[in-house]
């Protein structure tokens, strides 16, 4: 089933009680001040007057279940009569692990929240103290388990990257996100946004940044994780926008494209792993999913480029393989 499409309104750093050293939300979210039951109101009026409807509300980037009992409810009161209209089936909403108890999410349940996203990060303790997190990996632990106890669907948020992490803790961070069960899982690769305690981190030279190829080599090694337990990876890489395309993100993993970055890895790794038994000087055709075509190419023919070489092919191609899956699969040798 389609999943719906999300209307976003952004409550950047509302209810955060920390900073944490790469934040800064209203670069991030591209929203420089927080939602009002106002701003909800409208934005549902203006989707209800273009005919949408089914629509999935969220409320992104602050933590919605820190902020004042008071105002979580005037934003949910305001969706109220466009989920009894069907302008909007369910809201999502993120928060922190530590901002989650029985009582938030038995009032969330009963505004029609259906969704719950935990910005776990790191699993960590180190890693978590070093990034201004003010949570442990405990908590994440116990609020997915509240979580899933409220029968909510359940998103965990993971980052690579982290100052005190390297690739080993990203890569176990993820397997201890698999292991708490979510329904969906975001991966941010660390971004080095202006003005915020990291960049002064970086100029300073006590934290490395963690680049783009950084990011796509340890996001590869993660993202079959999550693929091979059945957990939907629905974000790899900060949502561009304006701000951070046009210089606020001074360093760091992000990319426009990094979700198609890791999955071309991916497939390249794959294929890697089938040519190493083929002859030098054939010509190979492999075979992928249709919608993975591009991906296994490679942006500006990468993957052709570097496989054909490696492995001293005459030629290489890539062809549409229907029930293909994720895998990448050997049609043709000759030579």
């Amino acid at each position: 089933m389609a999943r719906a499409r999300i209307l976003p309104i952004f409550v950047p750093h509302l209810g955060c009680p920390n900073d944490c050293v790469f934040c800064d939300q209203k670069r991030i979210s591209g929203s420089p001040l927080p939602a009002s039951a106002e701003d909800v109101t409208g934005a549902l009026e203006r989707a209800k007057a273009a005919g949408q409807s089914g629509l999935e509300l969220a409320f992104y980037g602050g933590s919605f279940t820190a902020v004042s009992p008071r105002l979580q409810c005037q934003l949910l009161e305001a969706a109220q009569p466009y989920l009894a209209d069907g302008t909007i089936r369910a809201i999502r909403l993120s928060t922190r692990p530590d901002a989650v108890d029985e009582d938030a999410l038995d009032m969330l349940k009963g505004y029609g929240v259906a969704t719950v996203e935990l910005g776990a990060q790191s699993m960590f303790d180190d890693v978590l103290a070093a990034s201004g997190r003010g949570h442990t990996a405990g908590d994440t632990v116990r609020a997915a388990g509240l979580v899933k106890k409220a029968g909510l669907r359940l998103v965990l948020q993971m980052m690579t990257g982290l100052p005190e992490s390297d690739r080993a803790k990203d890569v176990e961070t993820a397997r201890r996100v698999i292991a708490l069960a979510p329904d969906g899982a975001r991966i941010y690769p660390t971004v080095i946004v202006r003005g915020t305690a990291l960049e002064e981190l970086w100029r300073a030279g006590t934290y490395r940044e963690h680049t783009v190829a950084d990011a796509v080599a340890v996001c590869a090694d993660i993202l079959p994780l999550f693929e091979e337990a059945g957990v939907p990876v629905i974000r790899l890489g900060l949502n561009p926008t304006q701000e951070l395309s046009g210089g606020q993100a001074v360093a760091g993993a992000y990319h426009p494209a990094l979700g198609e970055l890791v999955r071309s890895e991916v497939l390249r790794r794959r294929a890697a792993a089938l040519l190493q038994a083929v002859p030098a000087g054939a010509f190979v055709t492999l075979g992928v999913a249709p919608e993975r075509v591009s991906a296994m190419i490679g942006q500006h023919r990468a993957n052709i480029a570097d496989l054909t070489a490696r492995y001293g092919l005459a030629g290489l191609a890539v062809k549409p393989l229907e029930n293909a899956g994720g895998d990448v699969v050997l049609v043709d040798v000759r030579g």
